[in-house]
């Protein structure tokens, strides 16, 4: 777990990308092509394969092939490439693209099971895929309850999701399937943290900081570029290098998400606004609100959580992350985090190339708007 001392003050991106949203570099869009056309070679065979045995078997394999389609910034992938080109990798191998392939299944497997445990409604600009279910279901009259079905399905999409990733990772070294593994449970510990949290209806600081790290930072970061650098078999020397970038730069991704989360333009997320405030998300963001609360303000931060909590007492809360300067602190935690991330792969023995890419991708995971 990083250090979250004092803020950092000094300046990391120019104003003017900090307010309008970094937009994603190339070093990022190049691989999320590659990614995105593998995913749906796979996928497609699929669908075809399994249409000739029954048709009804096209559904859950192209909802997925929706799902991973409709979006998403595809930063494990690119995360992992860069490691593997920064360990002496060839940027043009076929092995660490089906890599890449698979953290995106992997994450859609993620995110499948996510919107079921959090009653979501909308992903990607998208009807949720458990909702998509409910709803044909009730449309077709079936028997059974349209819930039921839609979350039954839901899981089933999410369970082919995980396991085409391991179709992608069979061929990769043992080295880097223990990391891969050891990423996978670890994102369901920090899942675990997060449902329990939202359950009992707080968290203070130092677990808040945990879930951040486990349900999202070392998932996003720091473990796929372990990974990248297990593929080259370089791990050993390089694996301490690179968590003391993506410890850090993997909590300012998730603390953006939280501000995403609470403030975020539904336009740009593909989700609600307020949506992390009406699910009552035990976030850094909150604890840091509810700790500093009193009065009307503790009583509104109260009624978050309520799947009824309306739009006008959305912007309630927002005014109280922010007039308790809670808003801000996150700001300047993102900034520290991201400078020492930076600073930690100047010294990294990586090839410059590959520094050069990391460092575009630090900026765009702090000042994202999606």
């Amino acid at each position: 777990m990083v250090s979250w001392g004092p803020a950092y003050h000094g300046p990391i991106a120019p104003p003017a990308e900090r307010s309008a949203g970094a937009a994603a570099p190339s070093s990022l869009l190049e691989i999320a092509g590659r990614v995105e056309a593998r995913v749906r070679l796979l996928l497609d065979a699929e669908t075809d394969r399994w249409a000739t045995l029954d048709p009804d078997l096209r559904s859950p394999i192209e909802c997925l092939a929706e799902l991973v389609g409709a979006g998403g910034k595809r930063l494990r992938p690119a995360f992992c490439h860069w490691a593997w080109v920064g360990a002496g990798g060839d940027g043009a191998d076929r092995t660490v693209v089906d890599v890449g392939a698979a953290f995106e299944l992997l994450h859609a497997f993620a995110l499948v099971h996510d919107d079921i445990m959090d009653g979501s409604n909308q992903r990607r600009g998208r009807a949720t895929t458990h909702v998509t279910y409910a709803e044909q279901h009730a449309r077709e009259g079936w028997r059974g309850e349209p819930r039921r079905f839609g979350e039954g399905v839901a899981i089933l999409v999410g369970d082919l999701a995980f396991v085409y990733a391991d179709v992608l990772m069979a061929t990769v070294p043992p080295a880097a399937r223990a990391v891969y593994d050891e990423l996978r449970v670890e994102l369901n510990i920090g899942q675990y943290l997060d449902m329990l949290g939202t359950a009992r209806g707080r968290a203070n600081l130092a677990t808040a900081r945990r879930i951040t790290s486990y349900k999202s930072g070392k998932y996003t970061v720091e473990r796929p570029l372990h990974v990248g650098a297990a593929l080259a078999g370089r791990l050993d020397d390089l694996a301490g290098h690179l968590s003391s970038y993506g410890l850090p730069l993997g909590d300012a991704f998730q603390l953006r998400d939280d501000l995403l989360g609470a403030f975020g333009d539904s336009a740009a997320t593909g989700k609600p606004v307020g949506d992390d405030l009406r699910e009552g998300k035990p976030t850094p963001l909150m604890a840091i609100a509810s700790q500093r609360a009193s009065g009307a303000g503790a009583r509104r931060l109260l009624r978050t959580g309520e799947p009824d909590l309306t739009d006008a007492e959305v912007v309630e809360v927002q005014e109280v992350l922010v007039a308790t300067g809670a808003r801000d602190e996150i700001e300047r935690t993102i900034e520290r985090l991201v400078t020492e991330a930076v600073e930690a792969l100047e010294r990294a023995p990586l090839a410059e190339e590959a520094k050069g890419a990391l460092t575009e991708l630090a900026a765009y995971v702090a000042w994202r708007d999606r």
